[in-house]
Protein backbone atom coordinates (compact mmCIF):
# COMPACT_ATOMS: atom_id res chain seq x y z
CA UNK A 1 0.00 0.00 0.00
CA UNK A 2 1.46 3.33 -1.08
CA UNK A 3 1.01 6.34 1.16
CA UNK A 4 1.36 9.85 -0.21
CA UNK A 5 1.77 12.92 1.97
CA UNK A 6 1.69 16.42 0.55
CA UNK A 7 3.36 19.40 2.21
CA UNK A 8 4.44 22.93 1.44
CA UNK A 9 1.11 24.66 1.07
CA UNK A 10 0.35 28.00 2.66
CA UNK A 11 -0.94 31.54 2.27
CA UNK A 12 0.95 33.73 -0.19
CA UNK A 13 0.37 36.86 -2.21
CA UNK A 14 -0.18 37.04 -5.94
CA UNK A 15 3.14 36.79 -7.76
CA UNK A 16 4.81 34.77 -5.02
CA UNK A 17 6.16 31.24 -5.29
CA UNK A 18 5.58 28.01 -3.39
CA UNK A 19 7.10 24.55 -3.65
CA UNK A 20 4.90 21.61 -2.87
CA UNK A 21 6.29 18.20 -1.99
CA UNK A 22 4.71 14.77 -2.15
CA UNK A 23 6.49 12.13 -0.10
CA UNK A 24 5.75 8.50 -0.91
CA UNK A 25 6.20 5.41 1.23
CA UNK A 26 5.27 1.76 1.09
CA UNK A 27 5.67 1.10 -2.60
CA UNK A 28 7.88 1.24 -5.67
CA UNK A 29 7.81 5.00 -6.13
CA UNK A 30 10.30 4.99 -8.99
CA UNK A 31 7.97 2.89 -11.14
CA UNK A 32 4.85 5.02 -10.75
CA UNK A 33 3.53 7.79 -12.92
CA UNK A 34 2.90 10.77 -10.64
CA UNK A 35 0.63 13.75 -10.88
CA UNK A 36 -0.60 16.90 -9.17
CA UNK A 37 -4.24 17.87 -9.05
CA UNK A 38 -6.20 20.64 -7.36
CA UNK A 39 -9.71 21.35 -6.21
CA UNK A 40 -11.02 24.82 -5.55
CA UNK A 41 -14.10 25.41 -3.38
CA UNK A 42 -17.25 24.52 -5.26
CA UNK A 43 -15.36 23.15 -8.23
CA UNK A 44 -14.39 19.71 -9.48
CA UNK A 45 -10.92 18.35 -8.99
CA UNK A 46 -8.73 19.17 -11.97
CA UNK A 47 -5.46 18.02 -13.45
CA UNK A 48 -2.44 20.28 -12.91
CA UNK A 49 0.70 18.40 -13.95
CA UNK A 50 2.09 14.92 -14.40
CA UNK A 51 5.40 13.21 -14.93
CA UNK A 52 6.48 9.78 -16.04
CA UNK A 53 8.26 7.32 -13.77
CA UNK A 54 11.62 8.74 -14.85
CA UNK A 55 10.53 12.35 -14.73
CA UNK A 56 11.67 12.86 -18.31
CA UNK A 57 8.16 13.21 -19.72
CA UNK A 58 6.00 15.94 -18.21
CA UNK A 59 2.59 17.34 -19.03
CA UNK A 60 0.82 20.45 -17.77
CA UNK A 61 -2.62 21.95 -17.76
CA UNK A 62 -2.78 25.03 -19.95
CA UNK A 63 -3.67 27.16 -16.95
CA UNK A 64 -0.31 26.51 -15.27
CA UNK A 65 1.99 25.98 -18.24
CA UNK A 66 5.03 28.21 -18.00
CA UNK A 67 4.44 28.95 -14.29
CA UNK A 68 4.52 25.51 -12.62
CA UNK A 69 7.23 22.89 -12.85
CA UNK A 70 6.80 19.27 -11.84
CA UNK A 71 9.80 17.16 -10.89
CA UNK A 72 10.68 14.07 -8.90
CA UNK A 73 13.60 12.61 -7.00
CA UNK A 74 13.27 8.84 -7.08
CA UNK A 75 16.15 8.44 -4.64
CA UNK A 76 14.12 10.40 -2.09
CA UNK A 77 10.72 8.97 -3.06
CA UNK A 78 9.49 12.52 -3.46
CA UNK A 79 7.75 14.54 -6.13
CA UNK A 80 7.67 18.33 -6.28
CA UNK A 81 5.61 21.10 -7.77
CA UNK A 82 7.37 24.44 -8.08
CA UNK A 83 4.71 27.11 -8.43
CA UNK A 84 5.81 30.56 -9.59
CA UNK A 85 3.86 33.69 -10.45
CA UNK A 86 0.95 32.48 -8.39
CA UNK A 87 -2.48 33.92 -9.07
CA UNK A 88 -5.59 34.08 -6.86
CA UNK A 89 -7.22 31.54 -9.17
CA UNK A 90 -4.55 29.03 -8.16
CA UNK A 91 -6.16 28.88 -4.72
CA UNK A 92 -7.16 25.27 -4.06
CA UNK A 93 -6.36 22.12 -2.18
CA UNK A 94 -3.53 20.43 -4.04
CA UNK A 95 -3.36 16.65 -4.18
CA UNK A 96 -0.72 14.28 -5.45
CA UNK A 97 -1.50 10.92 -6.99
CA UNK A 98 0.40 7.85 -8.11
CA UNK A 99 -0.50 5.35 -10.78
CA UNK A 100 1.15 2.03 -11.58
CA UNK A 101 0.73 2.55 -15.31
CA UNK A 102 1.33 5.53 -17.54
CA UNK A 103 -1.38 8.05 -16.76
CA UNK A 104 -0.38 11.53 -17.88
CA UNK A 105 -2.47 11.45 -21.03
CA UNK A 106 -5.65 10.23 -19.40
CA UNK A 107 -5.25 12.69 -16.55
CA UNK A 108 -4.80 15.59 -18.94
CA UNK A 109 -7.95 14.48 -20.76
CA UNK A 110 -10.06 14.53 -17.62
CA UNK A 111 -9.91 10.92 -16.45
CA UNK A 112 -8.61 11.51 -12.94
CA UNK A 113 -8.61 7.94 -11.71
CA UNK A 114 -5.42 6.93 -9.90
CA UNK A 115 -4.22 4.05 -7.80
CA UNK A 116 -3.20 6.20 -4.82
CA UNK A 117 -4.02 9.67 -3.55
CA UNK A 118 -2.68 11.94 -0.88
CA UNK A 119 -4.89 13.94 1.47
CA UNK A 120 -3.98 17.33 0.06
CA UNK A 121 -2.37 20.58 1.09
CA UNK A 122 -4.07 23.98 1.01
CA UNK A 123 -2.69 26.74 -1.19
CA UNK A 124 -4.23 30.18 -0.81
CA UNK A 125 -3.16 33.09 -3.01
CA UNK A 126 -4.35 36.55 -1.98
CA UNK A 127 -4.67 39.41 -4.44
Amino acid sequence: QVQLVESGGGLVQAGDSLRLSCAASGGSFSTYAMGWFRQAPGKDREFVAACSWSGVTTLYADSVKGRFTISRDNAKNTMYLQMDSLKPEDTAVYYCAANRNSAARKWSQGNLSADYWGRGTQVTVSS
